[in-house]
């Protein structure tokens, strides 16, 4: 696709969208939707090589098969600000299985009461964190959510009716707030965010300095940013780049306004939006398939008219103020080196405000790092935890792979 016509296929999909041609609103929607999630153009060639019925065969057995997404927590409900009900799980330690295994392990008194929060990314949900998540169950108290209008959380309430209000990554912020309230009241706090959730960890911070003070032990910040995210080209031609850029705000209200019929067509497109998911959230050729139609069925459960509600606040976003809050606690600052989405100069922009923070640039590695290099990421994390007390220093995280 030349630079020139780039722009012409968007201006193209909001027409579309807006007259109600079915197969190419859904198009547009399937690749709208895939730049919600960090892909902003390519196809995969190699879905063009194979049989739509063997494609969808193939993803129905690894729908049956895939054991990823699969841990689930004590589930509860924390309420928002504006009356939003946002889902969380709590894995909490296992004082017969994970303390004999602690003194064996260990041989030393348990680790201190930490609860560790997970925040996930735009259009994921809590359960892409599954291998940390089964690395760490039983060593550490743990809490996952999903964001609102994600996952099990309930669309926002500020975001829907007559007199709604566009998502911002402040709202964002207030409702990590409203959850850890909820699930973790008191007691030392491990904050970690991917993209999306690592900003909104930073609006956390920056409109409740006293509790990042007050509680906050240790930070990670995987795969995200702390602003200037206009500036992002998504591996496009700069005349691509500013081309989509003129439109998108017309082609996602286009869209938007669209949603039942835009869902409808989501089928008809998923070779496409199948591509594009795994050229924008992976860099390694080599990626488990399962892995990849896992982070696929994440990403095509989030609606059409959530991906253009929340879409706007990425450009609005600018927290690099905000990060000083966590100078004076260990801090993880994790990247892919061929993120298309936050690239990792966006994470040693971070660092450079943060000089007391490692910094690990993970080689082969794309936007969604922690599904595609999970022991990397979860040994990181492992340490981290370790330097705040909140498992001992030989802490066993082997699990990082399994799940």
């Amino acid at each position: 696709m030349s630079e020139t016509s780039t722009g012409d296929a968007v201006v193209a999909a909001a027409g579309a969208a807006a007259s109600g041609h079915w197969r190419r609103a859904g198009i547009a929607g399937a690749a709208i939707g895939v730049i919600a999630a960090g892909a902003a153009a390519g196809v995969a060639i190699e879905r063009l090589t194979v049989g739509r019925g063997m494609r969808k065969k193939a993803r129905l057995a690894l729908d049956a098969s895939g054991p990823y997404g699969a841990l689930r927590g004590t589930p509860a409900r924390a309420i928002a600000d504006d009356g939003t009900q946002l889902y969380y799980e709590t894995d909490d330690l296992d004082p017969d299985a994970a303390g004999q295994r602690r003194r064996r392990i260990f041989g030393r008194r348990s680790p201190a009461p930490v609860t560790v929060v997970f925040s996930h990314g735009y259009c994921l949900n809590q359960d892409s964190w599954h291998f940390q998540r089964a690395a760490l169950r039983g060593l550490v108290r743990t809490v996952h959510w999903d964001q609102r209008s994600h996952g099990r959380s309930a669309r926002g309430t500020a975001q829907s009716g007559p007199d709604r209000t566009p998502v911002s990554i402040d709202q964002l912020g207030r409702d990590l707030k409203a959850v850890i309230d909820a699930a973790a009241p008191e007691g030392p706090l491990v904050l970690v965010g991917h993209s999306m959730g690592g900003m909104t960890v930073m609006a956390l911070a920056d409109q409740f300095p006293e509790l990042i003070r007050d509680r906050v032990v240790g930070a990670a910040f995987i795969g995200t940013s702390s602003g200037r995210l206009g500036e992002v080209n998504y591996g496009l031609p700069v005349a691509g780049v500013n081309a989509v850029r003129r439109v998108l705000p017309g082609v996602l209200r286009a869209l938007g306004s669209q949603a039942e019929l835009v869902e409808r067509a989501r089928g008809a497109t998923a070779d496409l939006f199948a591509g594009l998911i795994k050229k924008y959230s992976f860099s390694s050729r080599d990626v488990d398939p399962a892995v990849a139609r896992f982070a696929e069925r994440m990403i095509e459960s989030t609606p059409i008219d959530v991906v253009a509600e929340f879409y706007p606040a990425f450009d609005e976003h600018d927290k690099a103020g905000a990060l000083p809050a966590f100078a004076d606690v260990p801090v993880l600052v994790l990247a892919g080196d061929r993120d298309l989405v936050t690239p990792s100069g966006h994470s040693e922009a971070i660092a450079d405000l943060l000089p007391g923070a490692e910094l690990v640039i993970v080689p082969d590695g794309g936007h969604l790092v922690m599904l595609e290099h999970p022991e990397a990421v979860t040994d990181r994390l492992a340490d981290l935890l370790a330097r705040v007390g909140a498992v001992p220093e030989t802490a066993d995280a082997s699990g990082a792979g399994n799940g």
